[in-house]
Formats: C-alpha cells, sequence, structure tokens
C-alpha cells in the first residue's frame, strides 16, 4: 500500500500508526487467499521481457535469493519522472490504485514508463457493483476505512480508468478474494500492453 508515499503527502493520521500493524497482520493471510492468482497472472511474464530475453527483477524476497536489485527508485506512482520514457518492460501494481491520490495520473505515468509492448500487472480491490449490499457497505464504511486505512478507498472505480487508458490490450478479470459481503473481497486482477 506504499505508506511511505502518502506520509509524505501528510495523510493518514492515525491511519499511518494503525494501518501498518493490521497490515502486518493481515498480508501473510491475503497472500495465501491469492497465491494462486498471481501465480495465474503472472505465468506469461516471459513473453513480455526485452529483446534480450532476460527478466531484470522478479521479486526480491527469500524464494529469489539469485535476484539482485540493480537500482531502486523510491517515489510517488504519479511522478516517476526518475524512470526516462519506455524504460521498463513490465510494471506490477498490487493493492496500490486503491489509496493514491489521482489513479489515471498513476496510470498515464505506467504507459510513459512502459516500452511498446511492454505490461502493466495489476491486482486491486475495486468498488462492488452498484446494485449490491457490498457496494452499499463500502460507501457507508468508507470515510473511516480511508482514515483508518491511511488513505485506502473501498469503492474506487479502478476497472473503469483502465479503460479509458490508451492500452493496445486490456486482460481483465473480476474475482472475490473473500466472501462477497465484506467490502474489500471484490478485486480485479489481469494485465494491460501497451
Amino acid at each position: 500500500h506504499g505508506t511511505e508515499k502518502r506520509n509524505a503527502r501528510g495523510r493518514g493520521g492515525v491511519g499511518r500508526k494503525v494501518f501498518p500493524h493490521i497490515m502486518s497482520r493481515v498480508a501473510s493471510m491475503y497472500n495465501r487467499k491469492v497465491y494462486k492468482q498471481k501465480q495465474e497472472l503472472f505465468s506469461n511474464l516471459r513473453q513480455f521481457t526485452s529483446p534480450s530475453g532476460q527478466l531484470t527483477l522478479l521479486e526480491i524476497g527469500t524464494e529469489n535469493q539469485h535476484l539482485k536489485l540493480e537500482r531502486l527508485v523510491v517515489a510517488s506512482g504519479e511522478d516517476l519522472h526518475q524512470i526516462p520514457d519506455g524504460a521498463a518492460d513490465v510494471v506490477v501494481c498490487t493493492l496500490v490504485l486503491c489509496s493514491v491520490t489521482d489513479v489515471p495520473r498513476v496510470l498515464r505515468e505506467v504507459l510513459r514508463v512502459l516500452r511498446l509492448g511492454g505490461a502493466f500487472y495489476f491486482l486491486e480491490h475495486v468498488a462492488a457493483d452498484h446494485s449490491s449490499w457490498t457496494y452499499f457497505w463500502q460507501k457507508v464504511c468508507d470515510p473511516a476505512w480511508k482514515y483508518f486505512g491511511d488513505g485506502c478507498s473501498l469503492s474506487r472505480e479502478t476497472q473503469e480508468e483502465l479503460e479509458k487508458m490508451n492500452f493496445s490490450e486490456l486482460n481483465l478479470r473480476r474475482i472475490h478474494v473473500t466472501p462477497y459481503w465484506i467490502p474489500t473481497s471484490p478485486h480485479i486482477i489481469g494485465y494491460a500492453v501497451k
């Protein structure tokens, strides 16, 4: 959820202290629930590698200690000026777009930094169907959720924003990660090609 970005903008208040604590407890459980979906999502990642066929970075962690981080950029998703146009083969965004200030601006930056034929992978919780009880509860809970969730919105229309962008191809599906009645259950998962 990119907490450092929101802290720099002065958002969060109590959420800045509470949200990381809650996420540290919930993250491993969430990752277990979406493990298979992520495996399926990233199964075609190699098709978007550079012409040399090299994949610079998939994930740094205990599972991939053989990978080496060559450069780290810490920046707001709305302003990635440190990354040149067309420099990225792949951009991955999971549970980020729910809490950024300006989704269209982030997506424009994604398009800018991707090379032609590069891919944007995403897994985001989103607004439920507007005629559902889940959506009703998302709207009721959203103000408090944003406050305690350090800016995270339950009812973000991320799918609509992705559809408005100039991707040449959009592969997206809706899934439910938890029972339907839980406000964070509706998700979108997929990838878009520049």
